[in-house]
């Protein structure tokens, strides 16, 4: 499993961050740290506080929820040849790392930031690329590349915020000639439902913008459709494979953040009372999917399944699921036939395999001898 096969990996699990989903981050991580097998890995906590400050801290999963207040500063140097955690603090020693585990969603976490610093640092990481983050990531972009390959996803309009703001008139109006009652109002950066609204009305839609406006510069306006919430897992680089589906059932109007991670209520059938035809169909827009929006490693791809009409929408990409104790993915392939301990082995293998391939790149053109001054001149 190690490099030399005699010593652990040593594996950063980073999370927190300057997000709206920065608790959820937290639950995640506590669970990836507690699945990684101690006889294969040694865990290191990384966590971002809510202002960027980068905290480390070793120890047992408790000290979790108190790395953010005390840990030690250190910052993440993106010289592939001295990448390593460095103290910020005198007298202390640079941690490197044999692979990431980024459990941060939303912001500065999910959307190809994170990414871009840990590819600068040649460090292999779990999950999506740069490319593949930032799409999914875009819930307007992700739908439009989806939509161009033939994935149907629910109808939307995208409202900017600088529009918003200017001509809020003419917004209204052409969302509500596009779309009867009611419609969904969401940041189109954001996961985990933060700054969703359920607009039922012309007097809910104003504030329900402004609401999402808090959160992003881009708004996304959905047509509503009553449906039955289905889930799939998807693990993989480029044989990417899915997992049985499941079904979420929420005790509120709509699987908002209350729902998912504040409230009891919220049923999560595993796997999903499907026809056969309907499992098939699902899991494979779920892996036409990941592969459209430049995928790796894992995946959540949620659908929208009509109760009358029996069509299936693709919802949205999560390039980070949850890992909680109640979080869709580890359960999906659970349900499966993966273990938590094995998926999370697994997520790690497939980040050293992307990390060898993208090694095997020539990013320098060799000059043949006596060219370079030409070329300089």
């Amino acid at each position: 499993m190690t490099p030399d096969n005699k010593k652990r990996l040593r594996v950063g699990v980073l999370f927190g961050g300057r997000s709206g989903e920065h608790e959820v981050s937290l639950a995640s991580a506590a669970s990836v740290i507690r699945g990684l097998d101690p006889d294969k890995y040694e865990a290191v906590p990384i966590g971002i506080t809510k202002d960027g400050h980068w905290l480390v801290g070793e120890g047992a999963i408790k000290m979790l929820p108190e790395i953010l207040k005390g840990g030690r500063r250190v910052m993440l140097t993106a010289d592939p040849t001295e990448a390593a955690l460095v103290p910020l603090d005198r007298g202390a020693g640079a941690q490197r790392f044999d692979v990431i585990f980024p459990v941060m969603h939303g912001t500065f976490g999910e959307d190809g930031t994170i990414q871009g610093l840990l590819e600068l640092a040649d460090i292999p990481f779990v999950g999506a690329g740069v490319l593949g983050s930032a799409i999914g990531m875009d819930k307007d972009v992700a739908k439009r590349l989806c939509q161009e390959a033939g994935i149907p996803v629910v109808p939307w309009i995208t409202v900017h915020r600088w529009r918003w703001e200017k001509e809020p008139a003419a917004v209204q109006a052409d969302i509500e000639a596009e779309f009867p009652y009611p419609v969904f109002v969401k940041p189109a950066t954001l996961g985990s439902s933060v700054g969703m609204t359920k607009a039922h009305s012309s007097e809910e839609l104003g504030p329900a913008l402004d609401f999402a406006c808090e959160y992003g510069l881009k708004i996304l306006v959905e047509k509503a459709v009553s449906a039955r919430e289905i889930e799939v897992s998807v693990l993989g680089n480029n044989d990417p494979q899915a997992s049985v589906p499941g079904e979420i059932v929420p005790h509120r109007e709509f699987y908002d953040y209350a729902a998912k991670y504040l409230e009891d209520g919220t049923q999560l059938v595993i796997p999903a009372e499907l026809k056969p035809a309907q499992v098939t169909k699902i899991k494979t827009l779920a892996v036409s999917a990941f592969r459209t929006l430049e995928l790796s490693g894992m995946a959540r791809v949620d659908f929208f399944l009509e109760k009358k009409g029996g069509r299936i929408f693709l919802n949205e990409v999560n390039t980070i699921p949850g890992f909680t104790s109640i979080s869709m993915y580890p359960k999906l392939w659970e349900a499966s036939g993966i273990a938590f301990r094995d998926l999370i082995d697994k997520l790690i293998d497939l980040a050293l395999e992307v990390h060898r391939e993208k090694a095997r790149t020539k990013y320098a053109i060799e000059l043949p001898e006596g060219s370079g001054g030409a070329l300089a001149g």
